[in-house]
């Protein structure tokens, strides 16, 4: 008997658009099919198994309707997509041939036809993890990167604070400031993930803000001169506190502010005079701006992966049918380190 010419595909599909916080009953599980070869006509094309899915805050705003929105909106009825690690199994461009490992932008399903792989890159080393490209090779470790070392310059002796320090960035952060010769402090949602900054990823010292009262307090608790750099991925609150606090000629670079995503109004910034007053740079940042900065980052991350100077935790989900509780958790911290979803399990 010859090759099956179809086969199953499971999807995790958008049911309707969301309106703050996204649930698990806004997705559900579908199962289709799809040809396992590359239909005729569709050139350019590469079909793929996809092998590892990241789960990132980025894509609840694409759950909306947003006009305008930085990233579009994805379609209600059809596949949600994010970045994932895929094996090639059929191609019709000149630049992937079958068998090839890749990372980048795919869909949230078992295989995946992408008619414009562009955005698609060859995993580099596969001596590594390879859920790493989603996570530290990949999308958060380019934007730790970028926010650290490009947008705030770090010097020796430096202090750097970083919120929601133990996720797929924050974690990064904090280690490439130590590497920086800087001295950091991290915040976290539990007493597990301030033990993990500390003894794990080297942050000089980490708080639970949840156990605090007073954010304001605390930081002046942890900077009593205050903050040279703020790498910023919740917003709300803790930025207000965090602008009090800024030294002159601080540095702020804007990478999330999860706090917000799923409020319908999101709570105002009451301190940003102090931007005036301190000179305070801060900038917000899309990490797409930035993938001509990979060779050099891949160049600088590997022998740090190799040598143990730079570690990595991820949070891994087993199969594409527990990816929508793997993303709904990221909103509400469940997920220790990068959330990522095994979709093969093999």
């Amino acid at each position: 008997m010859g090759e099956e010419l179809t086969i199953s595909n499971k999807q995790v599909i958008l049911n309707n658009y969301v309106k703050s916080s996204v649930k698990e009953s806004d997705m559900s599980l579908k199962t289709s099919t799809i040809e396992q070869k590359i239909p005729d006509g569709c050139d350019g094309a590469v079909l793929v198994k996809n092998l590892y899915l990241s789960c990132d805050p980025y894509m609840l705003g694409r759950m909306k309707k947003i006009e305008g929105h930085y990233v579009d909106s994805f379609t209600p009825g059809a596949p949600i997509a994010g970045y994932g690690v895929s094996k090639i199994i059929d191609s019709s461009h000149p630049d992937f041939k079958k068998g090839d490992i890749v990372w980048g932008l795919t869909g949230w399903e078992e295989y995946s036809l992408i008619k414009d792989p562009s955005k698609l890159f060859k995993a580099q080393n596969t001596d590594v993890p390879l859920s790493y490209y989603i996570g530290i090779l990949g999308m958060p470790g380019l934007t730790a990167y970028v926010g650290f070392y490009e947008l705030c310059s770090p010097k020796k002796g430096e202090t750097v604070f970083v919120s929601a320090a133990s996720g797929a960035v924050g974690q990064l952060v904090g280690q490439f400031a130590k590497l920086a010769g800087c001295y950091v402090v991290g915040s976290a949602g539990s007493k597990d993930k301030v033990d993990l900054l500390k003894n794990k990823f080297g942050f000089n010292d980490a708080f639970n803000y949840k156990e605090e009262q007073d954010y304001n307090a605390a930081l002046k608790r942890y900077f009593p001169d205050g903050i040279d750099i703020y790498f910023e991925n919740v917003g709300g609150k803790m930025l207000d506190a965090v602008l009090l606090n800024m030294k002159m000629h601080g540095r702020i670079a804007v990478c999330g502010m999860i706090s917000q995503y799923g409020l319908e109004h999101p709570e105002p910034v009451h301190n940003l005079f102090t931007l005036i007053t301190k000179r305070i740079f801060m900038q917000g940042f899309i990490v797409g701006d930035h993938y001509h900065l990979y060779p050099k980052f891949f160049e600088m991350i590997l022998p740090h992966i190799k040598e143990g100077k730079v570690t990595y935790v991820e949070d891994i989900a087993e199969g594409i049918e527990n990816a929508p509780a793997a993303l709904v958790g990221l909103f509400s911290g469940r997920n220790v380190g990068k959330q990522v979803v095994d979709v093969t399990r093999e």
